[in-house]
């Protein structure tokens, strides 16, 4: 449920003087309009930022573009990405299977459903539900499609939706209410303003909603998200809400989700994220206020099944009263019907707790059980989860199929679930699963969209700076020299407990592998492949083990000769970016490219751009003067120095971005300007935090990406990158600042 919600909120100085002294400990490097000559670029839509942007992106556009190799590349990204032969993956919802499909012909998306026996086939007979490009079109609005959310209780003869629109690809969304049974918009139905908002479920006739009350942010917290959760009433104006609960202003976010018991019953809840990590849970009761769950704050209610709720563990728990003592990244139960009546803990038992190299990734109710998602040794595993006579068992699902093995659809309400395979080398393949009678069927596989003949799989291991070992991926020919010359992508996030495991890429596979690249995935410090301490090992000021153990493995993969400083190229997005921007200054002498994706860099700013409050319990707090020196350690964009020999970065990010503000990415590559250093840019003027609001600018995106690297990397590519090298005579010609 934490990753759930942390979803809503889930990631400098003159170029001159200022930076000239880096041993000057003593300087004050408080980022300040008076400081920080580039704040003129934090402005999203303002008109000097945005023609900066454009200029920007048409120098890098008309050299990348330019390259006799990009329209091939570009052709076939999107060839991959509009094929009709992707697996249509989604729900199950009264025997009807649920997907959103684009394509060239539908740019912005279809919701369409078939049934579940049709859906086996070769050729779906699919019904449209709604199809965006005509709302987007009738409206004249700029319609992204950000999901539905459907309920449908024990014995209601119709279900009913909240579809949210995101303007543009953005995190702040409106609400409108659906009918999922006749199709059409619900007239007078529960409909929200556009805000970062949360809504659920109570009834047919009641949702928990979290939002911007009033549109002038009174009521958000300092990360931008909404404290204060209400009730609201079908039939009643959303001013009228009934307040249930309201959060501080220093929280993350407090919202309402719904957990469903075994007998039908809909408890409301309240999560109050206190930190990005931490919550406490309210139970929502007919009379008197909301009673707080008795679990740690580092833990998520996850299911109730078999009576029992279900709670995983980011932290040793030893309950109060009684004598054991659970680990943290242990899955957890207790009577739930006994809390219910005395709201008292009951006694607390152990369901499932990984070995050192496993980590638990969730639990899903399946029909009458219930299914465990695993990382083994940063492969995906599933195993059915049972109580027998009061004990928990757990068995390991065999099926067909290879590669690592995810649950891409479970429900309470449906026996049948789907499982996703695929592999580095495996093209995805969808599974259908009865829990009931063990029968496996594999319903979709699509075809190799890039020839893998020749090429090998290897998982191995770097050693940190500590001796921890870091485990690595790495694709490359079975055949390749050990001559240090084979152009190689190295790949890592490092944050929020995410885990980043082997999957199967059609555009990394044929504009990358198939032109003799090789790419590496760094299973490095910060995410959560090895369960939580993996991912706590990391946090503020021990945040440089993360880079330590890149650093490894770029000296790693050097040192087999797999590839050299001068054919490695880097890449990372989001929290990646910052890990991209910190290897940019650390280490500008192990790569030869790198690509810095929707980035945070200003690490003294964050926390007062958008979304950023939320992250310093990642990061470490700028106003903390116990904090922050680290941050000023590690900031790209205070770190920078314009006399450094850089590799000629590529900074890819988007205007529509509301959750990492497209000032970091702006004001690092004004560092670069200044300087007359080279560099590429690319903003995405429409799109969201992923810098694609759709498939169409998804192909364009990863065509560039894999042209700058294709240029830098490349052997016999050397030579001086055309339309660059003149850079620091066409910057002096420009103004020094934008304002």
């Amino acid at each position: 449920m934490r990753k759930l919600i942390a979803s809503v909120a889930v990631l400098g100085l003159l170029a001159g003087a200022a930076l000239a002294d880096e041993t000057d400990k003593s300087k004050d490097t408080t980022v300040t309009a008076e400081t920080d000559p580039n704040l003129w670029l934090e402005e999203v839509e303002g008109e000097v930022a945005l023609a900066w942007v454009r200029k920007q992106n048409e120098r890098s556009l008309k050299v990348l573009t330019g390259d006799k190799r990009y329209a091939a590349l570009e052709d076939a990204a999107t060839e991959i990405v509009n094929a009709t032969d992707r697996i249509p993956y989604r729900t199950i919802r009264d025997g009807m299977v649920y997907n959103f499909w684009q394509d060239a012909d539908n740019v912005r998306g279809l919701w369409r459903r078939t049934s579940l026996e049709s859906y086996a086939s070769d050729a779906p007979a699919w019904e449209t539900v709604i199809d965006f490009d005509a709302l987007s079109k009738a409206e004249d609005a700029n319609w992204v499609y950000k999901g539905a959310n459907c309920f449908k209780p024990e014995g209601a003869t119709q279900t009913l939706c909240m579809v949210a629109l995101s303007n543009g690809g953005k995190d702040a969304v409106i609400q409108r209410e659906f009918n999922l049974d006749t199709k059409s918009w619900v007239e007078g139905g529960f409909q929200t303003p556009e805000a970062k908002q949360g809504l659920s479920w109570l009834d047919q006739d009641t949702v928990l909603i979290s939002t911007d009350w009033g549109g002038d942010g009174s009521t958000l917290t300092e990360s931008g998200y909404a404290s204060v959760v209400k009730r609201w009433t079908r039939g009643t104006p959303l001013e009228s809400a009934q307040t249930v609960f309201t959060g501080d202003k220093t929280d993350v976010a407090s919202s309402g989700f719904r957990i469903e018991l075994d007998d039908g019953r809909n408890l409301g809840v309240i999560a109050k994220s206190d930190t990005f990590f931490t919550a406490r849970y309210y139970l929502l009761r007919e009379a008197g206020d909301p009673v707080q769950l008795p679990i740690p704050a580092k833990s998520n209610p996850n299911e109730v099944y078999k009576g029992q709720m279900l709670v995983s563990l980011q932290e040793d728990w030893a309950p109060e009263g009684q004598e054991t003592t659970f680990k943290s990244g242990d899955l957890v139960s207790f009577d739930m019907g006994a809390y219910l009546q005395a709201y008292e803990l009951p006694e607390v038992e152990l369901v499932f707790r990984p070995t050192s190299r496993q980590s638990f990734e969730g639990v899903s109710r399946a029909g009458d059980t219930a299914l465990i998602a695993l990382n083994d040794n940063v492969v995906g595993k599933l195993l059915q989860l049972d109580r027998v006579e009061g004990a928990w068992e757990t068995t390991p699902i065999a099926l067909p199929g290879e590669g690592q093995a995810q649950l891409a659809f479970a429900s309470k309400k449906s026996d049948t679930v789907f499982i996703n395979y695929e592999g580095f080398l495996t093209p995805d393949s969808l599974v259908s699963y009865n829990v009931k009678t063990g029968e496996a069927a594999t319903l979709k596989s699509i075809p190799a969209k890039f020839d893998a003949t020749g090429l090998k799989v290897q998982q191995l291991e770097a050693t940190s700076t500590d001796g921890t070992k870091v485990p690595y991926f790495v694709v490359h020919r079975e055949d390749i020299p050990l001559n240090g010359k084979t152009p190689t992508l190295l790949y890592a996030y490092g944050g929020f407990q995410i885990s980043l495991t082997p999957s199967y890429s059609g555009i990394r596979g044929k504009l990358w592998l198939e032109n003799g690249g090789a790419y590496v995935l760094a299973n490095i410090r910060g995410g959560g492949e090895f369960g939580p301490e993996w991912h706590q090992a990391g946090l503020k000021g021990n945040r440089q083990r993360i880079y330590d153990d890149f650093i490894a493995v770029g000296e790693d993969i050097i040192e087999k000769g797999i590839t050299s400083k001068r054919h490695l190229g880097i890449m990372g997005g989001s929290n990646g970016g910052l890990l991209m921007g910190v290897m940019l200054n650390q280490r500008p002498d192990l790569w030869n490219a790198v690509v810095v994706q929707v980035p945070l860099l200003d690490m003294l700013r964050y926390h007062e751009l958008l979304a950023g409050a939320s992250w310093v319990d990642e990061y470490g707090d700028p106003d903390n003067p116990a904090e922050r020196p680290f941050l000023e350690e590690i900031s790209p964009y205070h770190n920078f120095d314009a006399e450094a020999d850089y590799p000629a970065p590529f900074f890819l990010t988007s205007t529509k971005d509301d959750r990492v503000h497209p000032g970091h990415a702006r004001k690092m590559a004004k560092l670069f300007e200044d300087a007359g250093k080279p560099f590429f840019y690319y903003e995405n003027i429409d799109g969201g935090h992923s810098a694609a609001a759709n498939l169409q600018e998804t192909a364009k995106r990863s065509a560039l990406e894999y042209m700058y690297l294709l240029r830098r990397l490349d052997p016999v590519s050397s030579r001086p990158i055309p339309g660059l090298e003149n850079v620091r005579a066409k910057v002096k010609e420009a103004p020094a600042s934008g304002s």
